[in-house]
Formats: C-alpha cells, structure tokens, sequence
C-alpha cells in the first residue's frame, strides 16, 4: 500500500500538469509561433531609382530595423520606408494600418470579397484569398485583388496565380472600364486613360510593382508578393508547390474622404472614429465580416456602403503624406493624428 502511494501522487501531478498544458495550446492554436529566422535580420540594402530626384538617385540605404527585408527609398525625403508601417497600409496575412496610425488585422474569409473603404466617391473592395493551416481554427488570408470604383470607372487590380515565383516575370493584372491595362515592365513606364485622369506607373526595383493615382482622390501603390518556403515554415501556412499565394502589398493614400467614410481601412479615417481593436494583444484582430462583407469585387451592397459616384464639394479631409505623418489643413503635423474637415 505504501508504495502505491508513493508513485500515486507524482502521477496525478504529472496528469495535471498535461491537463494545463493542453489547455493552454487549445487558447492559443490561433496564434503564430515565434520562430526567429536568422535571414530576416540582415538589413536589405535599397536605392531610390527615380531619375527625377538626382540629388538621392542610386545613393544606398540600408533597411530600418523594423522591417529589414521589406522596406524602399521614398526618394522625396530621401530615406528608407518600410512598406507596412505607414498608415493605409494592408499588407500580409491582412495586417492594416489605420488612419489613426492603430495597427489591426483583419482575416476575413478565403474566397470572399470585403469592402475596404466606401465613401461617396471612392469603393474600394478586396477578393480575399487563402487556406486553413494544420490545427488552425481560422483561414490563413490575403489579398489578391482589389476592384475601385470612383466616378463612373472601374479599376481592376490583381495579382496572377503563379506556383513558381520569379521577380522579373510581371505578374500584375490590370483592367481600366473592363479593358486589360498593357504596361511595359520597363522603369517609370507609364499608362494614362485616355477619358479620365488616371495615371498608372510602373516603380520601384522589380516588375511587379506598381503605383495608381487619380488626383484629389487617391493614390496606391501596389506590390506583388509570393508566400516563400520561408515563410510557409516560420509561419505554418503550409504552402504547396503549385501555388504560392502571389497577392498584393498596398499602400493608400486618400485625398477627399468625407467625415462618414468607412470599410475595414475606410472607417480608421472618419470623424471621431475610436479603434475597436484590442490594443494591448500581440495580434489585435478587428471583426465586421458581416458588415464588411460584399457579394462581387464591383459591388456596393456590403452594410457600411457610402458610395454614391459624385465627388464631394467643400471636402478637406486627411491627407497621409509619403513619409507616413498625417498632414493637417490647420498646419499641425504629427504620427497618428486625425485631420477633422
């Protein structure tokens, strides 16, 4: 009898302790592991490559810490931006950046469409593409495309489906009005519609990236990015070899929002909006799939919609600058302030 008890209690405490153990993956089964990849630490280097600024063209950068393989030269200021740090920004597994300057994530729902931002003469929709991982109770996510309507027009943006990534192959698909956008893969090529004023330009260091701009409404700089074995690894998307989830970086800049806008990004913008998003977690997630959810990548039926086709007379609204501060009409600059109309 003595010697049962003496193995009895280490048993029940080791049973307890697998107990807790168990419970504590259950809560976080959602949560990415902390994998550190010695490659992710050594800075990129860059250079500005636009000839229109000489005093900062070819001069090298290296990558700021914060994102050491995933920054470019903002060759106006003349230094290194990371890509997913600046406000309007969307980037990987979708990872927002509000207007607010409020970091949140967004997973939405693979295979579906999600209004991004509504107003009254911008509707910006996102086609949402991913898979489940082993053990998650959640899809993996990302943006594929993007389908903008302002005025009367209709503005394709997506990337390709590809399974074997190569940088120099372009991987963009644009349409403009329903017609496929041809643009050279040379440098600063650009693309103008012939009956509206919006400019595409080919920029940056490789093929597959991107900037659009209408003027006194918005401005996006897109990316093509793949899904790396590296980052399958680190982040257990289990990636196969017959589609790297090629989808798109963006970056957005607005220039006459009204005070009502909204959407997923749209809403971080509006008059006396405040972040639902838990600040305080590692990876604070916003909800609104219902109210944000869209039938079609053209349509306007998601629950937040504003859009109306008609540019907004008397509209001053917030402007992000290039360099991510937000430049106010009264004069005051500052990082996370919101500009009131």
């Amino acid at each position: 009898m003595a010697s049962t008890k003496t193995w009895a209690a280490p048993l029940i405490l080791l049973l307890l302790l697998c107990s807790v153990c168990l419970e504590f993956a259950a809560a976080n089964a959602d949560e990415e592991p902390k994998v550190e990849d010695p490659k992710e630490k050594v800075p990129k280097t860059v250079r500005c490559r636009n000839k229109k600024f000489p005093t900062c063209y070819w001069i090298p950068f290296s990558c700021p810490t914060g994102c050491p393989r995933s920054c470019k030269v903002d060759c106006e200021i003349c230094r290194p931006v990371c890509h997913c740090n600046k406000p309007g920004a969307i980037c990987n597994d979708p990872q927002f950046v509000g207007g607010d300057g409020i970091t949140f994530y967004f997973h939405g729902k693979k295979d579906k469409e999600f209004c991004l931002v509504t107003d009254t003469n911008l509707h910006i929709n996102g086609h949402f593409i991913g898979r489940r991982g082993d053990g998650m109770k959640r899809d993996f996510t990302w943006v594929q495309s993007i389908g903008v309507l302002f005025g009367t027009h209709k503005l394709f943006l997506g990337a390709k489906k590809v399974a074997q990534w190569d940088d120099a192959v372009d991987q963009l698909a644009i349409a403009f009005d329903g017609e496929p956008v041809s643009l050279p893969t040379t440098e600063n090529a650009e693309w103008t519609a012939t009956d509206s004023s919006l400019v595409i330009t080919r920029s940056g260091s490789t093929t597959n990236e991107v900037v659009l701009e209408a003027p006194n409404n918005f401005k996006i700089a897109a990316k093509v990015v793949p899904i790396t074995k590296q980052d399958s690894m680190v982040h257990r998307y289990g990636i196969r070899d017959d589609d790297c989830f090629a989808h798109l970086d963006l970056g957005f800049r607005f220039y006459a929002l009204t005070g009502s806008v909204n959407g997923v990004l749209g809403q971080t913008y509006a008059d006396n909006y405040e972040s639902r998003a838990k600040i305080g977690l590692k990876m604070p997630v916003l909800g609104g799939d219902r109210e944000f959810a869209s039938s079609g990548l053209f349509t306007t039926d998601c629950a937040a919609a504003r859009f109306k086709g008609v540019v907004p007379s008397g509209v001053e609204g917030a402007v992000v600058s290039d360099d991510g501060d937000l430049k106010c009409k009264t004069g005051f600059n500052g990082r996370g302030m919101i500009c009131k109309k």
